[in-house]
């Protein structure tokens, strides 16, 4: 029975992925949920008590999964700046590719406090991943670079996600390119807003 329970789990949280990956943050209700797995609406209860649990649920899952690519890339880096540069074009690919969509849409989602509390949580386990580099570059507040650094990523995705939409404004007479985003990104990352 414990591992029916589990399945059905399984089959949901993958349901709420696609859900999220093909309509964004509308797109996840729990009619669509119980179409998508064949559950009666009120089985989806059993196992979810609200979207923001869906959400979290997600989060446990995929959130580790996404440290543990972009910890990866930057491993794979010898200098702190380079290992910066891993950190921001890592999660900028990851939130552009659709296996990732749940993690990108849940900053869309309305969620209570104490969901968004739990997630944060669970975010920190990514910040956490920039700040030995943060302090090789000689930043005096480490933990503040990283949640800002942090910043610059999120406004980043939400410039991928308009130019995938077809809405990014035209730029000093430049066509928008998801690479620009991601140069623009790092340049601020490593530079600040005087660089060129």
């Amino acid at each position: 029975m414990a591992a029916h329970r589990q399945l059905q789990r399984a089959a949901l949280l993958d349901a709420a992925r696609s859900l999220l990956t093909e309509g964004g943050g509308e797109a996840l209700t729990f009619p669509a949920l119980a179409a998508r797995t064949g559950l009666a609406r009120s089985s989806v209860y059993e196992y979810f008590r609200s979207r923001a649990a869906v959400i979290e649920a997600l989060c446990e899952e995929d959130l580790p999964l996404w440290a543990a690519e972009i910890e990866a890339g930057m491993a794979a880096c010898d200098t702190a700046e380079a290992r910066v540069e891993a950190y921001v074009r890592g999660q900028l690919a990851l939130a552009a590719d659709p296996r990732h969509r749940a993690v990108v849409a849940i900053s869309e989602l309305e969620l209570d406090d104490a969901s968004r509390e739990r997630i944060r949580a669970a975010h920190t386990g990514v910040v956490r991943l920039v700040l030995q580099a943060l302090e090789e570059l000689g930043h005096a507040q480490p933990k503040l670079a990283a949640a800002l650094l942090q910043g610059v990523v999120e406004a980043a995705v939400r410039q991928q996600e308009r130019m995938a939409a077809g809405a990014c404004p035209a730029t000093a007479g430049s066509e928008c390119a998801e690479s620009e985003v991601a140069d623009a990104a790092v340049s601020l990352a490593l530079r600040g807003l005087t660089a060129g």
